[in-house]
């Protein structure tokens, strides 16, 4: 799996610069008990400069998540809370007339920072998710007749409830498509939750461990992890076995897909496996990279028939299918 063209000196950085993101998990663990899978996918979007929707019911700390992230790098955070009532305008900005000047000044909106929380995502309509979905994909917002550029490193990961569906509103798939990772946060297990209440009598302050530099630094190491052209074609294979199951001896799964997923997910599934290598000190992806990554890529990106609904089939239940029929390298 070497390469001739990762350098002995990138290898080096990519193990130097790998443990201090390493760090980053850890400083997040000392506020969040036994959501260390979320964490990492956390770093993982980082890395990639990816965004993340978080789906688990009130209360499993899926603010408070985010919130340590961006005070353990340092960035600029906004936490905006969608409602109904929300216009694109309090997202993203607006003009406001100047009587003194007579003319109209621009006025930026939350979305303007790092690090935004879209807090309950699928509470806001369509206008405020189609001003979201710019800014998520071009990095740049249009406020009146100007265009403006987020700032850099620009994440947005968002939250969304899975069980009350009153005052909610479905997600368009081109803008599910832009989130890079689906992440289920779930209940503590017993131990983590005692821990909780334990920790919670005495609550610490976060230590800023990275910087936007050391995020930068990191991203252009992980553009050149080495992968082989096995690897490409075991990527493709997933991808088209979630568009053509029956030819991938996947029949009894065929029935629940409506469609499967796109090149965004192909390009998704290669980044997040170069973060995933570099993240585990190594300079090539492997195939247990691409695995690791896959259900939270693929999850939210498989439309499944009405069948798989009567039946309750889950989409990680299809993927994990997928990945036991597609042979690795």
């Amino acid at each position: 799996m070497s390469n001739p063209t990762v350098t002995a000196h990138i290898i080096e950085q990519i193990k130097e610069e790998s443990i201090r993101f390493r760090a980053l998990n850890v400083e997040i663990g000392k506020l969040i008990v036994g959501q260390q899978s979320t964490v990492e996918f956390i770093v993982l979007a980082i890395l990639c400069n990816g965004h993340i929707l978080l789906e688990g019911v009130p209360g499993v700390a899926k603010t408070t998540l985010v919130k340590s992230a961006a005070q353990s790098l340092g960035l600029n955070f906004n936490r905006i809370q969608f409602t109904p009532d929300l216009l694109p305008a309090d997202l993203i900005g607006t003009l406001i007339y100047n009587p003194k000047t007579h003319d109209f000044e621009t006025k930026k909106g939350p979305i303007f920072a790092n690090l935004i929380l879209a807090d309950e995502i699928n509470r806001a309509p369509a206008k405020v998710q189609a001003a979201l979905l710019e800014s998520m994909q071009e990095q740049q917002v249009t406020i009146g007749s100007h265009t403006y550029a987020l700032e850099k490193p620009f994440l947005v990961f968002a939250t969304q409830n899975p069980v009350e569906q009153e005052g909610t509103y479905r997600l368009p798939e081109a803008q599910v498509d832009r989130f890079m990772f689906k992440l289920l946060v779930t209940y503590p297990e017993r131990d983590h939750e005692k821990e909780i209440l334990k920790r919670n009598l005495d609550t610490k302050s976060l230590t800023k461990v990275l910087d936007e530099k050391d995020i930068f630094t990191a991203q252009k190491l992980v553009e050149q992890i080495y992968v082989d052209e096995k690897i490409i074609e075991y990527i493709i294979n997933i991808v088209y076995a979630t568009r053509e199951p029956r030819f991938n001896n996947l029949e009894e799964i065929a029935n629940y897909i409506t469609y499967g997923v796109s090149p965004r997910a192909s390009l998704a599934l290669l980044h997040a496996a170069k973060a995933h290598a570099f993240l585990q000190r190594r300079h090539f992806v492997t195939p247990d990279d691409v695995k690791a990554v896959a259900p939270a890529i693929l999850r939210h990106r498989l439309a499944l028939t009405y069948e798989a609904e009567a039946d309750e089939i889950r989409p990680d239940a299809l993927v994990d299918s997928i990945l036991n029929a597609v042979p690795s390298p």
